[in-house]
């Protein structure tokens, strides 16, 4: 199954208000696994950056003065979308300014069933806790030491190691057949340990008839023992 993991950084946070989208990354998984195929842009916003949204994500507009318009690669966009499950933390606000800008190009709204929240995931796993991707990532022991600033890429990538490890973690798809072996490794990560041992057959363990008759020896010298009392 194709899932497209994403992250969008913007001007503020609604997009009813003229608050615009300035960056989108997205990051493939198949079968819950990244297949390292991404999609990443910035957008030039046509507006001011607000000092505020810039501390977040350190994206000013002398930076995206010369970024494409939303309009100029929307059809990329939707092409590395295509008809897949959309997974991203609190998804409705990624989904909202999407789908602003997507109304803006002149193109159809994102379906709201294709959406999956990883805050609404985390809420039912993880009741009271803290559910920042922040909080999430050292819950389950993700490396986040690099995010110094917000980006939608980075973020998406570590979004990505977290729904993994969140839907079952990565023996998720790991096949037992022998054909399955070559190909899972080479998908494997980097740091991922493959075992090279050689098939040996299985050694006989049944006992020796003199084991059974020493055992025989040893269970009739018992003193009452506690299969014989009733029930």
């Amino acid at each position: 199954m194709r899932e497209i993991i994403f992250d969008t950084e913007t001007t503020g946070f609604d997009p009813k208000t003229g608050d615009r989208l300035v960056e989108i990354g997205c990051v493939e998984l198949i079968d819950r696994r990244e297949t390292g195929v991404t999609f990443h842009a910035y957008f030039n916003p046509e507006r001011d950056m607000p000092a505020a949204a810039e501390a977040v994500h350190g994206l000013s507009i002398q930076f995206l003065s010369d970024k494409p318009l939303f309009a100029t690669r929307v059809d990329e966009l939707l092409e590395f979308l295509g008809d897949a499950p959309l997974v991203a933390h609190n998804a409705a606000f990624d989904f909202g300014f999407v789908n602003a800008e997507l109304a803006r190009a002149g193109r159809p709204a994102l379906d709201m069933a294709r959406m999956c929240c990883t805050v609404q995931m985390a809420r039912k796993l993880h009741p009271g806790a803290k559910h920042s991707l922040d909080a999430l990532c050292t819950r389950y022991g993700i490396d986040r030491s690099h995010r110094v600033k917000h980006g939608a890429l980075l973020d998406a990538e570590l979004l990505a190691h977290l729904y993994i490890e969140m839907t079952g973690g990565r023996q998720i798809g790991l096949g037992l057949a022998a054909s399955a072996a070559a190909p899972a490794a080479a998908n494997a990560p980097a740091h991922a340990v493959t075992s090279a041992r050689p098939f040996r057959e299985p050694r006989p363990h049944a006992a020796s008839p003199a084991e059974l008759a020493r055992h025989s020896e040893f269970v009739a010298a018992l003193t009452q023992p506690l299969w014989h009392d009733s029930p």
